[in-house]
């Protein structure tokens, strides 16, 4: 039996409500059980423009979006640009009233000509309620179960009035059964089936949560999409969670109001895209100096300068682990998708504090902004692991403590400024064993150099492998790190449908990146690394610290992330050329 695979997308200009018709849509499925993976590309604009929201609802997991579009929702005239992705089968839901006469070529589907406006006023409603018509005919299409959206429609407006709630509802029948009538979805998927409830998360909401999970008490942060979610996330949960949100005038303030609470004790995170990272570097090298920890959320996004605030990018893996004036320790991770991103948080604040530095995790906007369906967080699996000297610990050091003892990992125990038993000292300078500055270059300024690097030591042992999917024996390899997981793993799952020989390697941590794990390559025929940028900034750095040169490249830079089609389309490319391998 096929798998239920349903694109939908719903195109129109910034300010016609597209994420409200998507979110809509995307709830109503996942409350039946089904999988959802919806994502947006959004124009740089308040109003106008050219966006997307798409969704794709399966019965099995995916984390990417579809290269085909099925159910095209066009608002306006511009959303002819996907009649591309258009399929025999696929239906056009729009309202040639509003945006003009749309005309499909031959094979690319049917067109549902739906009176919008008048569908509303029939109803009982208005122009703005034009987005409930277009998500409902769309519900009507598939024949799936109303009760749901009109259900859905009653708890969104409860907080605001029953009554615009229930006209909402009337709204939406009258799509339901104008698109139901029309039976233009017979080559639709089957939606009767349905499984228990999922829930629906945010890529920026489920980091918020897992830093909740994790015991962050304080963040802050300038607003910089594609980063903000967390912020206003974690703003919204201040008094439920005894948690401390604070908007900066900068990022410059934001890294180091966040070190002065992680000094102070506090579980501290900032946020920010290229940009803003780029304004905490200093605040960045003040952690490697103070040996304070701290967790930075990096979102990336196209640049240089600017670039495209609203796109997606794999930029940044370089500027993470190597920004920053000196040398220190970091730990720079880079989760695969939003339930991965729940975990991540924890463990980057676990390593942060048990070796007393940065730790950096990598997402971006494909990431940050798009929305999944998971079945639940274990919070039995977060574990809060503070480093922490005990009473014990702290009565017996007492005057003798020192802030930055020189030890054979280079991991100082840590005690907290304010307790009665030791003095806790801190200086951007460089220091001795106490915390006092110094300027002795023959034993203290060497010992203190080696001190914050050869904690990388410890961190390249605690540096998790690739995850392996597809056959051990592979000799055809995928390579790929952070968000790009899913379209890789769609990717080799066909490539191996007729043939298993093709496998991926996928890396959640990118610093400190062990040689070792790279083993899979000395067996490998053919190896291409997957990523969103022009470089190859995760080839170059395998070269680097492996010396294999033989890896090609599949790239892609316009601020798209990538569909499993694009990467089985380059891969059996690069199978046609001469190899470089023996």
């Amino acid at each position: 039996m096929k798998n239920l695979d349903l694109t939908i997308k719903i195109g129109g200009e910034a300010g016609q409500g597209l994420k409200t018709v998507g979110e809509l849509l995307s709830y109503a499925f996942c409350r039946k059980g089904y999988h959802v993976f919806a994502n947006q590309a959004l124009q740089s604009r308040i109003r106008g423009g050219h966006n997307w929201f798409q969704l794709r609802v399966s019965d099995a997991a995916f984390q990417c979006p579809s290269a085909k579009t099925d159910i095209l929702v066009a608002l306006d005239k511009e959303s002819e640009y996907h009649f591309k992705e258009l399929t025999p089968d696929s239906i056009v839901v729009l309202d040639s009233k509003q945006t003009g006469p749309l005309e499909l070529d031959p094979g690319q589907g049917r067109i549902l000509d739906a009176p919008m406006l008048e569908l509303a006023k029939q109803g009982g409603g208005n122009k703005l309620m034009i987005n409930t018509v277009a998500a409902a005919l769309v519900m009507g299409l598939l024949d799936f179960d109303p009760a749901v959206l009109f259900g859905l429609l009653r708890e969104i407006f409860a907080k605001k009035s029953k009554e615009l709630g229930e006209t909402n509802v009337s709204v939406a029948k009258a799509g339901y059964d104008f698109a139901l009538e029309k039976k233009l979805g017979e080559k639709m998927p089957d939606f009767k089936a349905a499984g228990p409830g999922k829930m629906l998360i945010p890529g920026s909401e489920a980091i918020a949560l897992g830093a909740l999970a994790a015991g962050c008490q304080f963040m802050s942060a300038y607003p910089m999409s594609p980063s903000t979610g967390i912020m206003t996330y974690l703003a919204s949960k201040t008094r439920k969670f005894n948690f401390v949100m604070e908007q900066s005038e900068d990022e410059i303030a934001s890294i180091n109001i966040a070190l002065g609470a992680s000094y102070a004790g506090l579980r501290s995170m900032t946020a920010s895209s290229g940009g803003g990272f780029a304004l905490m570097v200093e605040g960045l090298s003040l952690a490697g100096m103070l040996e304070t920890p701290i967790v930075i959320v990096l979102a990336q996004r196209p640049a240089p300068a600017t670039g495209l605030p609203t796109r997606t990018a794999q930029e940044d893996l370089l500027f993470a682990i190597y920004a920053g004036h000196g040398e220190f320790a970091r730990f720079v991770t880079a989760p695969s998708d939003i339930e991965s991103s729940f975990y991540a948080v924890a463990r980057a604040f676990n390593l942060a504090e048990k070796y007393r530095i940065p730790a950096i995790i990598l997402t971006d906007q494909s990431l940050a902004d798009s929305f999944a369906t998971v079945d639940g967080f274990r919070l039995q699996d977060i574990r809060i692991e503070r480093n922490l000297m005990t009473e014990e610990e702290l009565k017996k050091a007492g005057d003798g403590y020192k802030s930055y003892l020189l030890t054979k990992t280079g991991v100082s125990p840590r005690a907290l400024p304010g307790n009665p038993f030791c003095f806790v000292t801190a200086d951007s300078d460089e220091h001795d064993e106490d915390g006092r500055i110094t300027e002795d270059v023959d034993y203290t300024r060497p010992e203190m150099v080696k001190k914050r690097n050869i904690k990388a030591a410890g961190l390249l042992k605690e540096a998790k492998g690739p995850s392996w999917h597809g056959p051990a024996n592979a000799t055809d390899i995928l390579i790929c790190w952070g968000s790009t997981r899913g379209a890789v793993q769609e990717a080799v799952d066909r490539l191996n449908k007729d043939n298993p020989r093709v496998a991926m390697a996928h890396f959640e941590d990118v610093w400190p990146l062990n040689p070792s794990y790279f083993d899979f390559l000395k067996k490998a025929k053919l190896a291409a690394v997957v990523e969103n940028n022009f470089t190859g900034q995760f080839a170059g750095l395998i070269t680097k610290m492996t010396g294999h040169l033989a890896l090609e490249r599949i790239l892609k830079y316009n601020g798209m992330p990538f569909t499993a089609d694009e990467i089985i389309s380059a891969f059996e490319e690069l199978r046609k050329k001469p190899s470089l391998r023996k």
